[in-house]
């Protein structure tokens, strides 16, 4: 999803709590800057805010970051030569959208049923009567062979 020019998300929403993968093939990126690093915060001031070096890739630079549940996703972008790409001194911000959780299936685990010993023993016996169904006609006809035994006359 590309929400400004030069900038993708592996998303097309932005949702708390998911991982977001972020590519940037801005001015750093076609000047061949050396690093670019990511400044980043959630919510409406910088008070707190984490700074991540992006990797370098044919698809431009990437990183990815947990979204939190803060409103908004607000970040910019500097090289290592400390020159910014702030949207023109706006920062990129972007809204977080809460998971919807009337859709989320909560499923409850069973614990593990035990197979009670008389159920295990009636497949025993009847594997054991299928096995003697086939066996005793060969037997009887003849035509029942041992594997070790030779085929001499």
């Amino acid at each position: 999803m590309e929400l400004v020019k030069n900038i993708f998300f592996n998303t097309d929403r932005l949702t708390a709590g998911n991982t977001v993968k972020i590519s940037y093939i801005g001015k750093f990126f076609q000047d061949s800057s050396e690093k670019v690093f990511m400044k980043y915060t959630f919510g409406d001031t910088w008070e707190e805010f984490t700074e991540n070096e992006m990797i370098k890739t044919e698809l431009g630079y990437q990183t990815e970051i947990e979204l939190q549940d803060k409103g908004t996703f607000r970040f910019c972008l500097k090289n290592d030569k400390d020159e910014w790409d702030n949207n023109n001194g706006n920062d990129y911000v972007f809204e977080v959208e809460h998971p919807e959780m009337s859709l989320v299936v909560i499923e409850k685990h069973k614990p593990a049923r035990r197979l009670r010993k008389s159920y295990i023993w009636s497949k025993k016996m009847r594997l054991a009567i299928y096995k003697l169904l086939i066996t005793i006609p060969k037997i009887i006809t003849g035509n029942y062979k041992k594997k070790n035994e030779d085929n001499s006359i």
